[in-house]
């Protein structure tokens, strides 16, 4: 049986899906690495809402699908830009899905970190504005239990002069943090108005004065999350780390290589794509815990193409792809996103998602997949 695929140039093509999902079951949490899924949220479908409306949450679908990661052994980076931080997910939502997943993560006995950031302005801020945004967020995140992620800040961004304003907002918010953070470098091909990140659109520069942050709070620095898409760079300031400081690796291009590690070192991960990898990318890195690499090179590496796929330019746009995977895995009823978002990519964007993660295995009940796709399908003329 074969279904019918657009492709890019305007055409049809026959593919047969398989039959057998990828075979993964759940287990503990990891012992050579720390691995954390950055992950969606899901929209109530049935909500009257626009577009620009605050987004309405199917609380009990999102934190199954959190339930579902932590079963599997991966910790939840909670409230990032998977979960359409600052694209259909205000603060008001944030501030509620942190207490929710907090609280589920206790129930359970799961890992979690939450994002941090200044999108309650909504305007052009101060400094000392931008600080108090982030001293109420870190002070929500510390009160629910969870490890904080400082995430990069579109109206610091926007307001700071030159790096000495990053040295002192950052140097500010981690002599105030209670426990050691997780510092997130977003780069602009994920949010294109953090250009010039760190006080400089050089990234050379930009680098130092982000080292030099780390290296004046060492102790309340658990570790950063680089996410350039630039390997070699990543691996650079990784090496440059003060001892005891993780990288944590948000290269969704090259992370089987980075996490593997070198001789002089590896990457932890956080990663936007473990969300629809999840149980595969468990069992990948149960393979790396017993010290062979070559397995879980072996495991990890073919989804580099899907990744790739779902991260192409505009970047930002990757989590349409991601809560595709999830309706199709049957993690959720329907492919409606907060903020409208379902529209952001292509037709054949979609097919060739599904065809790369069919091929990994990757739904739980590809006779499901198939169902929806063919639906999806027929929704935009194709008819099988």
């Amino acid at each position: 049986m074969t279904i019918q695929l657009p492709t890019g140039s305007g055409e049809l093509k026959a593919y047969e899906p398989r039959t057998e999902p990828f075979a993964a079951t759940p287990g503990t949490p990891f012992t050579s690495r720390t691995v954390f899924s950055a992950a969606h949220v899901v929209a109530d479908p049935f909500a009257d809402v626009s577009p620009d409306s605050p987004a309405a949450v199917d609380w009990e679908a999102t934190l199954a699908f959190r339930r579902h990661l932590w079963s599997h052994g991966l910790g939840v980076a909670e409230a990032m830009d998977t979960a359409q931080r600052g694209m259909g997910l205000d603060w008001a939502g944030a501030a509620e899905l942190i207490r929710r997943s907090a609280a589920e993560a206790k129930a359970v006995g799961g890992l979690i970190a939450c994002g941090v950031g200044t999108d309650q302005l909504t305007g052009p801020a101060t400094l000392a504005e931008v600080r108090a945004a982030y001293e109420e967020q870190l002070a929500l995140v510390e009160q629910s239990g969870a490890q904080a992620i400082l995430m990069a800040s579109r109206a610091l961004a926007a307001e700071a002069k030159g790096p000495e304003d990053y040295l002192e907002v950052y140097g500010h918010l981690l002599r105030q943090a209670s426990e050691p953070v997780i510092l997130h470098w977003l780069g602009p091909m994920f949010d294109p108005a953090l250009e010039g990140y760190w006080g400089s659109s050089d990234l050379d520069a930009a680098t130092d004065t982000f080292l030099e942050v780390i290296a004046a709070h060492p102790d309340k620095v658990d570790g950063i999350k680089v996410s350039l898409l630039e390997a070699q760079r990543e691996i650079d300031i990784r090496r440059r780390l003060p001892q005891g400081v993780r990288c944590y690796t948000g290269d969704d291009f090259n992370y089987p290589e980075l996490i593997a590690g070198d001789d002089q070192g590896f990457s932890h991960a956080l990663l936007g794509i473990f969300d629809p990898l999840g149980p595969l990318a468990a069992q990948a890195v149960r393979v790396l815990d017993t010290g062979d690499a070559k397995g879980f090179r072996e495991l990890l590496d073919p989804t580099v193409e899907l990744s790739r796929h779902l991260f192409q330019a505009p970047t930002r746009f990757y989590k349409t792809g991601v809560v595709f995977l999830a309706w199709l895995a049957g993690h959720q009823s329907h492919f409606t996103m907060v903020g409208g978002l379902q529209s952001a990519r292509s037709l054949p964007h979609f097919a060739r998602a599904y065809e790369l993660a069919d091929g990994l295995g990757l739904f739980p009940d590809p006779k499901l997949a198939e169902e929806r796709m063919k639906n999806l399908l027929s929704l935009y003329g194709v008819n099988q």
